[in-house]
């Protein structure tokens, strides 16, 4: 019976211990797409009323996209953070993680859509649902890119 228990505990050990590499590789990958040399880039500013959306898109060479986006919504503290994801088909699917405020120790990750018509970026409003502390888009049912706030327009690209 000892030697059984060993065993299991044994076998436990080996099977977090793959788990935490299969973690580390996955965390590799992650940094390689932030250090990787975007092919192109383009900015993009969304104004309504007194709120200030800019945005700036960055095309990697497996089509993957990464980027900043800060949002200055009127009586709200300013976000800002990164954007991650990709286009299928006409729309981009990202991922907005960002810090709210003068707080710069919690991280706030939401879902995003945007609709590309021509040189526009339409960011979209879908039903979102949380599910072990992550929020992503109701599955089966549909993002409105009619009444919206925000559509983006480029702009010419600044360094800070």
């Amino acid at each position: 019976m000892k030697n059984l228990s060993l065993f299991c505990l044994l076998l436990i050990c080996f099977g977090f211990e793959s788990c935490k590499k299969n973690e580390t590789k996955k965390t590799v990958e992650a940094t390689e797409a932030l250090t990787e040399k975007p092919i192109s880039t383009e900015c993009y500013k969304a104004l309504y009323e007194k709120d200030t959306l800019d945005l700036t898109i960055n095309t990697l060479k497996n089509g993957e996209i990464s980027g900043t986006m800060e949002m200055q919504i009127l009586n709200m503290p300013k976000k800002v953070g990164e954007i991650v994801g990709e286009f299928r088909g006409d729309t981009l699917f990202a991922s907005y993680t960002f810090t709210q405020g003068a707080n710069k120790e919690i991280t706030f990750k939401n879902p995003m859509a945007f609709l590309k018509r021509g040189k526009e970026l339409i960011l979209g409003n879908g039903k979102i649902e949380n599910y072990m502390g992550a929020s992503y888009f109701v599955k089966g049912e549909p993002i409105d890119f009619e009444r919206v706030k925000y559509k983006f327009t480029t702009v010419d690209c600044v360094d800070n």
